[in-house]
């Protein structure tokens, strides 16, 4: 097959006539559509001058309108507040006052206390502990005091100075001095007190008057140690109990060896039984006269009792040694350090005359042979 123009012209001639005819007819149809709506383009926009032939199109005219502004607040109208208006249940709300007419609930601008500044809302009270409900005036006498936030995790919430426990006949036994403690804990030595020592008590034939505080709260380390883990002392969960008064005059003394051993034995169990933690004697020689008692939470409530009850002293220490009879020989007095010197040298001298003559005696049997001295 050839290829060659006058051939193509042949068979394709009518069909590129009439596409360069229709183009043709285009571009005259648009010419005359584009002079013949030049006048009007200058009043409206045409839709598709993307090349801005045409003139812009006018703006209408504006014209300002004025807006009413709200009137101002008026002084006596109450405070919109950012809580949402309470549901109706489709009943008519109530009429709310208009702005020229005072509402009856707030004071108005003739009122004295209209302009007054609006006082700050008081901080919410604090919740009481079921503790402070707990422990009455039946029980103790121990008035809540403030929070106290020392330095570090010093101090406590919930505190009290426990200054007397109320006994079941009412009598009263004395804390001396006041001990600041925390709730639960007073409420502990309150019950130990009540349950456990007045029975104690009434069998030696009395009754308790007095509580011997050594120690409550104090913002330090254990043992008084500079730099040591705080005490339960800093957190006011711990009391330090010295002895306890009879009102006979008696004082139990908790680390007295003067006092029976069966006594001081039922204290040690009775504060074992109810405090986590218990030092007396043995422990360290931080608590040889005294016994501590707190609260400290532990893990599995794991409990530390240390306190050896030491037996009562004899009436009669049995190291002194025992009286000297009449009848004994006198002791014999120990020569002066001069005198024993001129005996030992008269001895030294006896001896020496003794081994000369020997030797005497010696070298007449014997040829003289000369004397050696020995070094020991």
């Amino acid at each position: 097959m050839s290829f060659s123009l006058p051939a193509f012209r042949r068979k394709w001639s009518c069909r590129g006539y009439m596409s360069a005819g229709a183009a043709m007819v285009t571009a005259a149809l648009g010419l005359s559509l584009v002079l013949a709506e030049r006048a009007e383009a200058r009043k409206y926009a045409f839709p598709l001058d993307i090349f801005g032939i045409a003139a812009p199109r006018p703006r209408a005219t504006v014209h300002s309108a004025k807006v009413p502004l709200p009137r101002p607040r008026p002084e006596e109208a109450p405070k919109a507040s950012d809580e949402a208006p309470p549901e109706t249940d489709g009943k008519a709300s109530p009429e709310r006052p208009s702005p020229d007419k005072p509402s009856p609930d707030k004071p108005s601008a003739d009122k004295p206390g209209a302009n007054k500044p609006a006082e700050a809302a008081p901080p919410p009270e604090k919740q009481v502990s079921a503790c402070r409900l707990a422990l009455t005036e039946e029980i103790a006498i121990a008035p809540s005091i403030p929070d106290i936030h020392g330095p570090g995790a010093c101090g406590g919430e919930d505190l009290v100075r426990l200054e007397a426990i109320v006994l079941p006949d009412k009598r009263k036994v004395a804390v001396k001095p006041a001990a600041i403690l925390r709730c639960t804990m007073a409420s502990a030595i309150a019950d130990w007190v009540r349950k456990d020592m007045v029975p104690l008590a009434a069998s030696l034939g009395s009754t308790i008057s007095d509580l011997d505080n050594f120690d409550s709260f104090e913002c330090r380390g254990r043992n008084r140690v500079v730099g040591a883990m705080l005490s339960e002392h800093g957190k006011a969960n711990a009391l330090d109990v010295r002895a306890i008064k009879l009102a006979n005059g008696q004082s139990i003394g908790l680390t007295d060896r003067i006092m029976s051993r069966d006594v001081r034995e039922r204290v040690l169990h009775s504060v074992c039984s109810r405090f986590s933690t218990v030092l007396g004697p043995g422990s360290d020689w931080y608590h040889e006269d005294h016994i501590h008692l707190d609260l400290a939470q532990r893990r599995n409530d794991y409990r530390i009792c240390q306190w050896n009850v030491w037996d009562p002293l004899p009436q009669v220490a049995p190291l002194l040694p025992a009286e000297r009879p009449e009848e004994a020989p006198p002791r014999e007095v120990a020569a002066k350090p001069e005198a024993k010197q001129g005996a030992d040298d008269e001895v030294a001298e006896k001896s020496s005359a003794a081994a000369d003559k020997s030797a005497v005696d010696g070298n007449k049997a014997q040829p003289h042979k000369p004397a050696t001295k020995k070094r020991r």
